[in-house]
This record gives C-alpha cells, sequence and structure tokens, in this order.
C-alpha cells in the first residue's frame, strides 16, 4: 500500500470535491492517453500511482477497508483501488464493460468509509472521457455545503 501524507486542504464542500474529481479524471485521461485500451488492470494501476503522486494527490492505494459485524471486527480483506484524500473512493476497471456489480461494489465501499463520492474508471473503452467513468455521490454528499 502506498500513502501520501495528507496535506492541508481547503474545507470540505461539494465544490472541493468537485474539483478533486476533475483532478483525478485528468490523471485517468492522461494515463489512458498514453497507453490506450486493452492491457491489465494492474498495468493501469501502476501508473495511475503515478499520475497522482506526481499530481502530488494524496492517496492510499489497495487501501483495506474496515468491516465491523455487530461490533465485532471482521477481517473480508476488502480493498479499493485508491483512497484519496481520506474521502473519494476510486475503483478501476479494464472490462469489456462496466457491469451493475462493478458499480454495487464502489457503493458498498462508500458507504462502508463513509466517502461521500467514489469513481469508477474503466480504462478498456475507446475514449475515457465520454465513457469511460461514473461518478457516484451519497447521502454524505448532499450533507456538504455547496
Amino acid at each position: 500500500m502506498k500513502k501520501l501524507p495528507n496535506t492541508v486542504r481547503s474545507p470540505l464542500t461539494k465544490a472541493y470535491l468537485t474539483d478533486l474529481t476533475y483532478k483525478i479524471n485528468g490523471a485517468a485521461i492522461e494515463v489512458h492517453k498514453i497507453l490506450g485500451p486493452g492491457l491489465l488492470e494492474k498495468t493501469y494501476h501502476a501508473c495511475m500511482i503515478y499520475e497522482l503522486a506526481a499530481r502530488k494527490i494524496p492517496f492510499q492505494s489497495e487501501f483495506e477497508i474496515p468491516f465491523t459485524y455487530k461490533g465485532e471486527s471482521i477481517p473480508l480483506n476488502f480493498r479499493c483501488d485508491f483512497y484519496i484524500e481520506d474521502l473519494l473512493v476510486v475503483e478501476l476497471k479494464a472490462a469489456e464493460a462496466t457491469l451493475p456489480i462493478h458499480e454495487a461494489q464502489l457503493i458498498t465501499y462508500m458507504k462502508l468509509l463513509k466517502a461521500p463520492k467514489g469513481i469508477l474508471i474503466n480504462f478498456n473503452v475507446t475514449n475515457l472521457y465520454y465513457s469511460g467513468h461514473k461518478t457516484y455521490v451519497n447521502h454524505y454528499f448532499d450533507q456538504l455545503p455547496d
């Protein structure tokens, strides 16, 4: 797991998360522009680590998501690809298409981490900007100031 130290950030608002989303999508577009579709997910993952670090975006890679059941910690080894600034979940795919199970996975991780926003990125597309990413928000996002 790679982690960059958190930096002092602006107050958490919807606008701040929107700006952070643009930065993450920009990093993904750069990776896709150079590599194109057709590679394994781990290749895109490694290049995203490079891009996020180069852009000084604090993140954790292969972040283990804690899970509790009836007050007991259960080791389920849930791991999200990236946990950005301890508030945004990013899941990467290199699939023919994203499926409802991929969306459910991201939404579950967001719920468990109480993350207000998540991004599902599929690198196996012709144009990442138009068809390779989808952003999700939940009630934690709705509670944030504009």
